[in-house]
């Protein structure tokens, strides 16, 4: 049984510590952000050289190795998008009262850069492992991909738990999400997730399974399982904070950040450099909205 908790454990592991440390990083003050993405492009090169290296092998540390480049190649990209370094052309909030599809493409627009990031990623990785025997690190970013993407269109069709998790200069976010006590795109979000892990886990304790295979494929696994818990914590009361309570700012009796931000004003937005809250690979956020469309809304503003 150890030959299937070890990968259970170590994803786990490097999950919720790179999730942690995502969040440390993106709550730091802005002036420490060009060092923090100086440091994560010069990961981000080695992560994708150990995983050009570890899809020629089938060996089991080669299934480690490539599975935990590709947690790196995504929290780095995350990191770019937390920071604000990386987002989209749009960095204001939406109109109260606009109509679910100009929502929609005013949401698109708030994280255009990165998005388009992401693909090219996905399209490198994809091309540089091409035929190799060990596809564990693409598929792991692949993965993470398709869960944020999922996880973003809950949030934007309206969850019942949204925390503040946001950094304050992206907090112009939290107006393209609502709240709503469910939508009908989550039962499909968690069921067909979970049948590919039911699948992936028979393959894997099937006769017949080398052991890089089950290592390879209880480690993807175990992650798409833990992205499933993560849209779980979206309409569940979970206390999920509480597992990077270490990687969060203390907060002050009014569940504000303590500590006096740097507040900067421009281009009709507020940044600040004090620290609040994001995630990796996509979070919750705030409030409902506004239900009489303002003039602004529908001039097409923004």
């Amino acid at each position: 049984m150890l030959e299937y908790g070890y990968p259970v454990l170590f994803a786990l592991g490097l999950w919720w510590f790179s999730t942690g440390l995502v969040l440390y990083l993106d709550n730091l003050p802005g002036r420490t952000f060009g060092w923090t993405m100086l440091g994560g492009t010069a990961v981000l090169a080695f992560a994708v050289f150990a995983l050009v290296v570890s899809s020629t092998s089938t060996s089991l540390s080669a299934a480690y190795v490539a599975f935990t480049s590709g947690v790196i190649v995504w929290g780095v990209l995350e990191m770019s998008y937390f920071t604000g370094l990386l987002t989209g052309p749009r960095k204001t909030p939406c109109p109260p009262g606009c109509p679910a599809w100009k929502r929609f493409g005013l949401a698109i627009l708030t994280s255009l850069y990165h998005e388009f990031a992401v693909l090219s990623a996905v399209t490198i990785l994809v091309l540089i492992s091409w035929g190799e025997p060990n596809q564990v690190g693409t598929w792991t970013f692949v993965v993470l991909w398709l869960m944020r993407w999922s996880a973003k269109l809950n949030l934007f069709l309206g969850v019942p738990n949204l925390n503040d998790w946001l950094p304050e200069h992206l907090a112009y976010l939290k107006s393209y999400m609502p709240k709503r006590s469910m939508n009908l795109l989550f039962p499909i979000s968690v069921t067909v997730p979970t049948l590919i892990v039911v699948l992936m886990v028979s393959r894997a304790l099937g006769p017949g399974a080398s052991e890089f295979e089950i290592v390879s494929l209880i480690l993807v696994a175990s992650l798409l399982a833990l992205g499933i818990l993560e849209h779980w914590f979206l309409v569940l009361p979970l206390p999920d904070e509480a597992l990077w309570a270490w990687a969060l700012p203390s907060r002050d009796a009014d569940g504000k950040p303590s500590g006096e931000p740097n507040i900067q004003r421009g281009r009709g937005e507020t940044r600040a450099d004090g620290p609040k809250r994001t995630m990796m690979p996509s979070r919750k956020v705030l409030p409902p909205q506004a239900t009489s469309p303002s003039p602004d809304c529908c001039a097409g503003n923004g």
